[in-house]
Order: structure tokens, then C-alpha cells, then sequence
């Protein structure tokens, strides 16, 4: 009999970019241990930006939808893993026995905007990327170190 996957709920303002990120990562790299999904507070369309530098990783994240948090609130989730500080101080309560892990990623989108041309604002997108993609590949070991 296969284990049961972790579910784990990835969650920021906008689920546009770190989130998605996050959630597609989980399920690319995780599939056989973790069950990802991402919501947002105030969801937005999902970053282009972020499509194209994930395509460039080789996980293609073109069809993804934003999605509001109130679709989990009885999803009972293993994890919620807030991805930015502003997410962090907004998360809802969930009911049950639900770890909750904060890990606080860069917003690309923030940062592209003081790019001075679009090759540098993907390189902040790729260097975000690449940050969560090596939270991810520790997973599940380094949540229970970071679990509150």
C-alpha cells in the first residue's frame, strides 16, 4: 500500500507568482510524496513572468488559475506554507490539526519593477524561482523543523 501524500497548501497575497511557483515545484519535483496546491488572499491573474521562467525549468505552468483561499478552508491541509510576510499576518484559521510554516520568498513582481531592462526583471524572477525550487526539493523533511 503507497503512503499517503502530505497535502500541502501554499499560500500568498495574489497566488500570481511565488505560490503557483511553489505549487507547481511540489507537484514536479514531489508528486509521489506531496499533494500541492496554492491559493491567495486577493488573487490576481498568474504572472506571465512567471509562466515563462517556470517554461524555462521545464515545468509549464501556462494553465494554472489563481485561486481564492475561501476554496481550501475545508480542505484540511497537512501544511499551510505562507510564502510571504503579508500572507503570513492574513491567514484564515483553518479547522483541525494543520501545521502552519512561513517561509518568506522575494516578490518578483516588487522587484522587476526596478528593473532597468526585461532580461534583468526574469533574472529576479529566475533567482526567486530557483529559491523555491530548493525549499521544495527539502520537502517534506523541512517542514516539520519549520512547523508552528
Amino acid at each position: 500500500m503507497a503512503a499517503k501524500r502530505l497535502k500541502v497548501l501554499f499560500l500568498c497575497t495574489g497566488n500570481s507568482c511565488r505560490s503557483q511557483m511553489a505549487e507547481a515545484w511540489a507537484n514536479h519535483l514531489k508528486g509521489s510524496k506531496i499533494e500541492a496546491f496554492s491559493a491567495g488572499i486577493v488573487p490576481r491573474n498568474v504572472d506571465p513572468r512567471a509562466v515563462l521562467v517556470m517554461k524555462e525549468a521545464g515545468v509549464d505552468i501556462s494553465g494554472a488559475r489563481s485561486k481564492h483561499i475561501d476554496e481550501f478552508l475545508d480542505s484540511s491541509p497537512d501544511y499551510v506554507i505562507t510564502v510571504c510576510d503579508n500572507t503570513k499576518e492574513m491567514c484564515p484559521v483553518f479547522p483541525g490539526k494543520i501545521q502552519r510554516v512561513h517561509v518568506n520568498f522575494d516578490d518578483p513582481p516588487r522587484l522587476a519593477q526596478g528593473a532597468s531592462s526585461e532580461k534583468h526583471a526574469l533574472d529576479l524572477y529566475r533567482r526567486v524561482r530557483d529559491e523555491i525550487r530548493a525549499f521544495v526539493e527539502k520537502m517534506p523533511a523541512n517542514l516539520k523543523k519549520l512547523a508552528h
